[in-house]
């Protein structure tokens, strides 16, 4: 039995997360050269912005408007709870790049472009579901983003920003078979504090979760399992850009580098190397060349090479396709180089996508990126 967990825009951490993605999309927006770090903290009636940012343009945005335009569109519009987007104080401390790190990101020549830092990052994929996601993080992700369009409905004026999801999936022969238990913690007004409304969020969790083919009739649910929870968001518990990795990435069920990436333009690997490790990782299996696949990267700072590429199948790779003739076969076809990698994905100038719609319900699994893409499936299989 392994488990995943999702939070909602509303998290607190998340609000964060989408502040200062929505504060890169802005800065890109302007410069898609822009280096930028950008951190957010978020409490009761209070979002302070930290980090650096070198940007043309920079001091024509409006960072503060920004952040209170997202608080808005989460649906944070009560001054009475104690954080609400017309009424909360804002500070900001931004600043420019150290020249530190800026001279080992910017070269003369775009492909000797190096790491913004030093560090590991991971790629994973699986063929338990249709989105190469692991099964546990996939449903909850999708159980709250389903919660989150009813609330915005205007059908259930009891629900409010904050949530949290929790599956807990029954393994056989390495396939899902069951959902074992569901964890629903959503945050409801004072009046929506009731057992009939929690025996309704209950239900409508079953509804959804039921084409999955996993619920069964010994599926526990647990609502707001301490019988009240109406004191949420930047209330209940401050909130603080890159907190929630795990939520971002795999569920836990793959390994991870520790670099957070929501505030991060491109130029950082702990951002950008993620998104294409997982890209490599999906093309694998998307290839049927092996049930699991994660990839590990790592780099140094201000050197455009990786200093290791590693791959592992967990015993699930076909016959005869060995981790060496994969790590062999990816350096063939796919360049790890920063500025390669980033001109690959097309991640300076994002058609039909933003960085802010990557910060909730996690970077991996939706269709719209394009480090989901499984374009390179018959290029790899060529040079294997």
């Amino acid at each position: 039995m392994f488990t995943s967990e999702s939070v909602s825009e509303g998290h607190p951490d998340k609000v964060a997360d989408l502040i200062s993605d929505s504060i890169l999309d802005a800065c890109m927006k302007g410069d898609p050269r822009a280096h930028v770090g950008c951190e957010t903290m978020v409490g009761p009636g209070i979002v302070v912005n930290m980090g650096e940012i070198t940007a043309v343009g920079f001091d024509k945005i409006d960072t503060e408007k920004i952040a209170r335009d997202v608080v808005k569109k989460i649906g944070y519009d009560d001054p009475a709870e104690g954080f609400s987007w017309d009424t909360l104080k804002y500070q900001s401390y931004l600043h420019g790049q150290s020249h530190d790190i800026a001279i080992g990101v910017n070269r003369k020549t775009n492909l000797m472009q190096g790491a913004g830092d030093q560090g590991m990052m991971f790629g994973y994929a699986t063929n338990e579901t249709k989105t190469f996601m692991p099964c546990a993080l996939e449903y909850s992700h999708a159980l709250l983003r389903h919660f989150a369009k009813l609330r915005r409905s205007g059908d259930y004026p009891w629900l409010r920003p904050d949530s949290k999801s929790q599956l807990s999936v029954v393994y056989s022969g390495g396939k899902p078979v069951e959902i074992a238990t569901v964890v629903v913690s959503h945050q409801t007004t004072e009046a929506g504090a009731k057992k009939k409304n929690y025996d309704e969020i209950a239900a409508i969790a079953r509804d959804f979760l039921s084409p999955s083919g996993l619920i069964t009739p010994r599926t526990k649910f647990f609502v707001n399992p301490t019988g009240k929870f109406v004191i949420g968001g930047p209330v209940g518990d401050s909130g603080l850009t890159g907190r929630k990795i795990i939520v971002d990435t795999y569920g836990g069920m793959a390994a991870h580098g520790g670099g957070a990436f929501s505030g991060k333009d491109p130029s950082k690997v702990d951002r950008s190397a993620a998104y294409y490790a997982r890209y490599v990782a999906k093309n694998i299996v998307a290839a049927k060349l092996a049930d699991r696949c994660q990839i590990q990267v790592a780099y140094a700072i201000g050197v455009a090479k990786p200093v290791s590429i590693c791959v592992k199948t967990f015993g699930t790779a076909k016959e005869g396709v060995t981790n060496e003739r994969l790590e062999k076969a990816i350096q063939k076809v796919f360049d790890f180089r920063p500025y390669a990698l980033i001109e690959d994905l097309g991640l300076l100038k994002p058609k039909g996508w933003k960085y802010a719609d990557t910060a909730a319900y996690g970077h991996f699994g939706r269709s719209v990126f394009p480090w989901e893409k499984t374009n390179r499936v018959k290029e790899f299989l060529a040079k294997l």
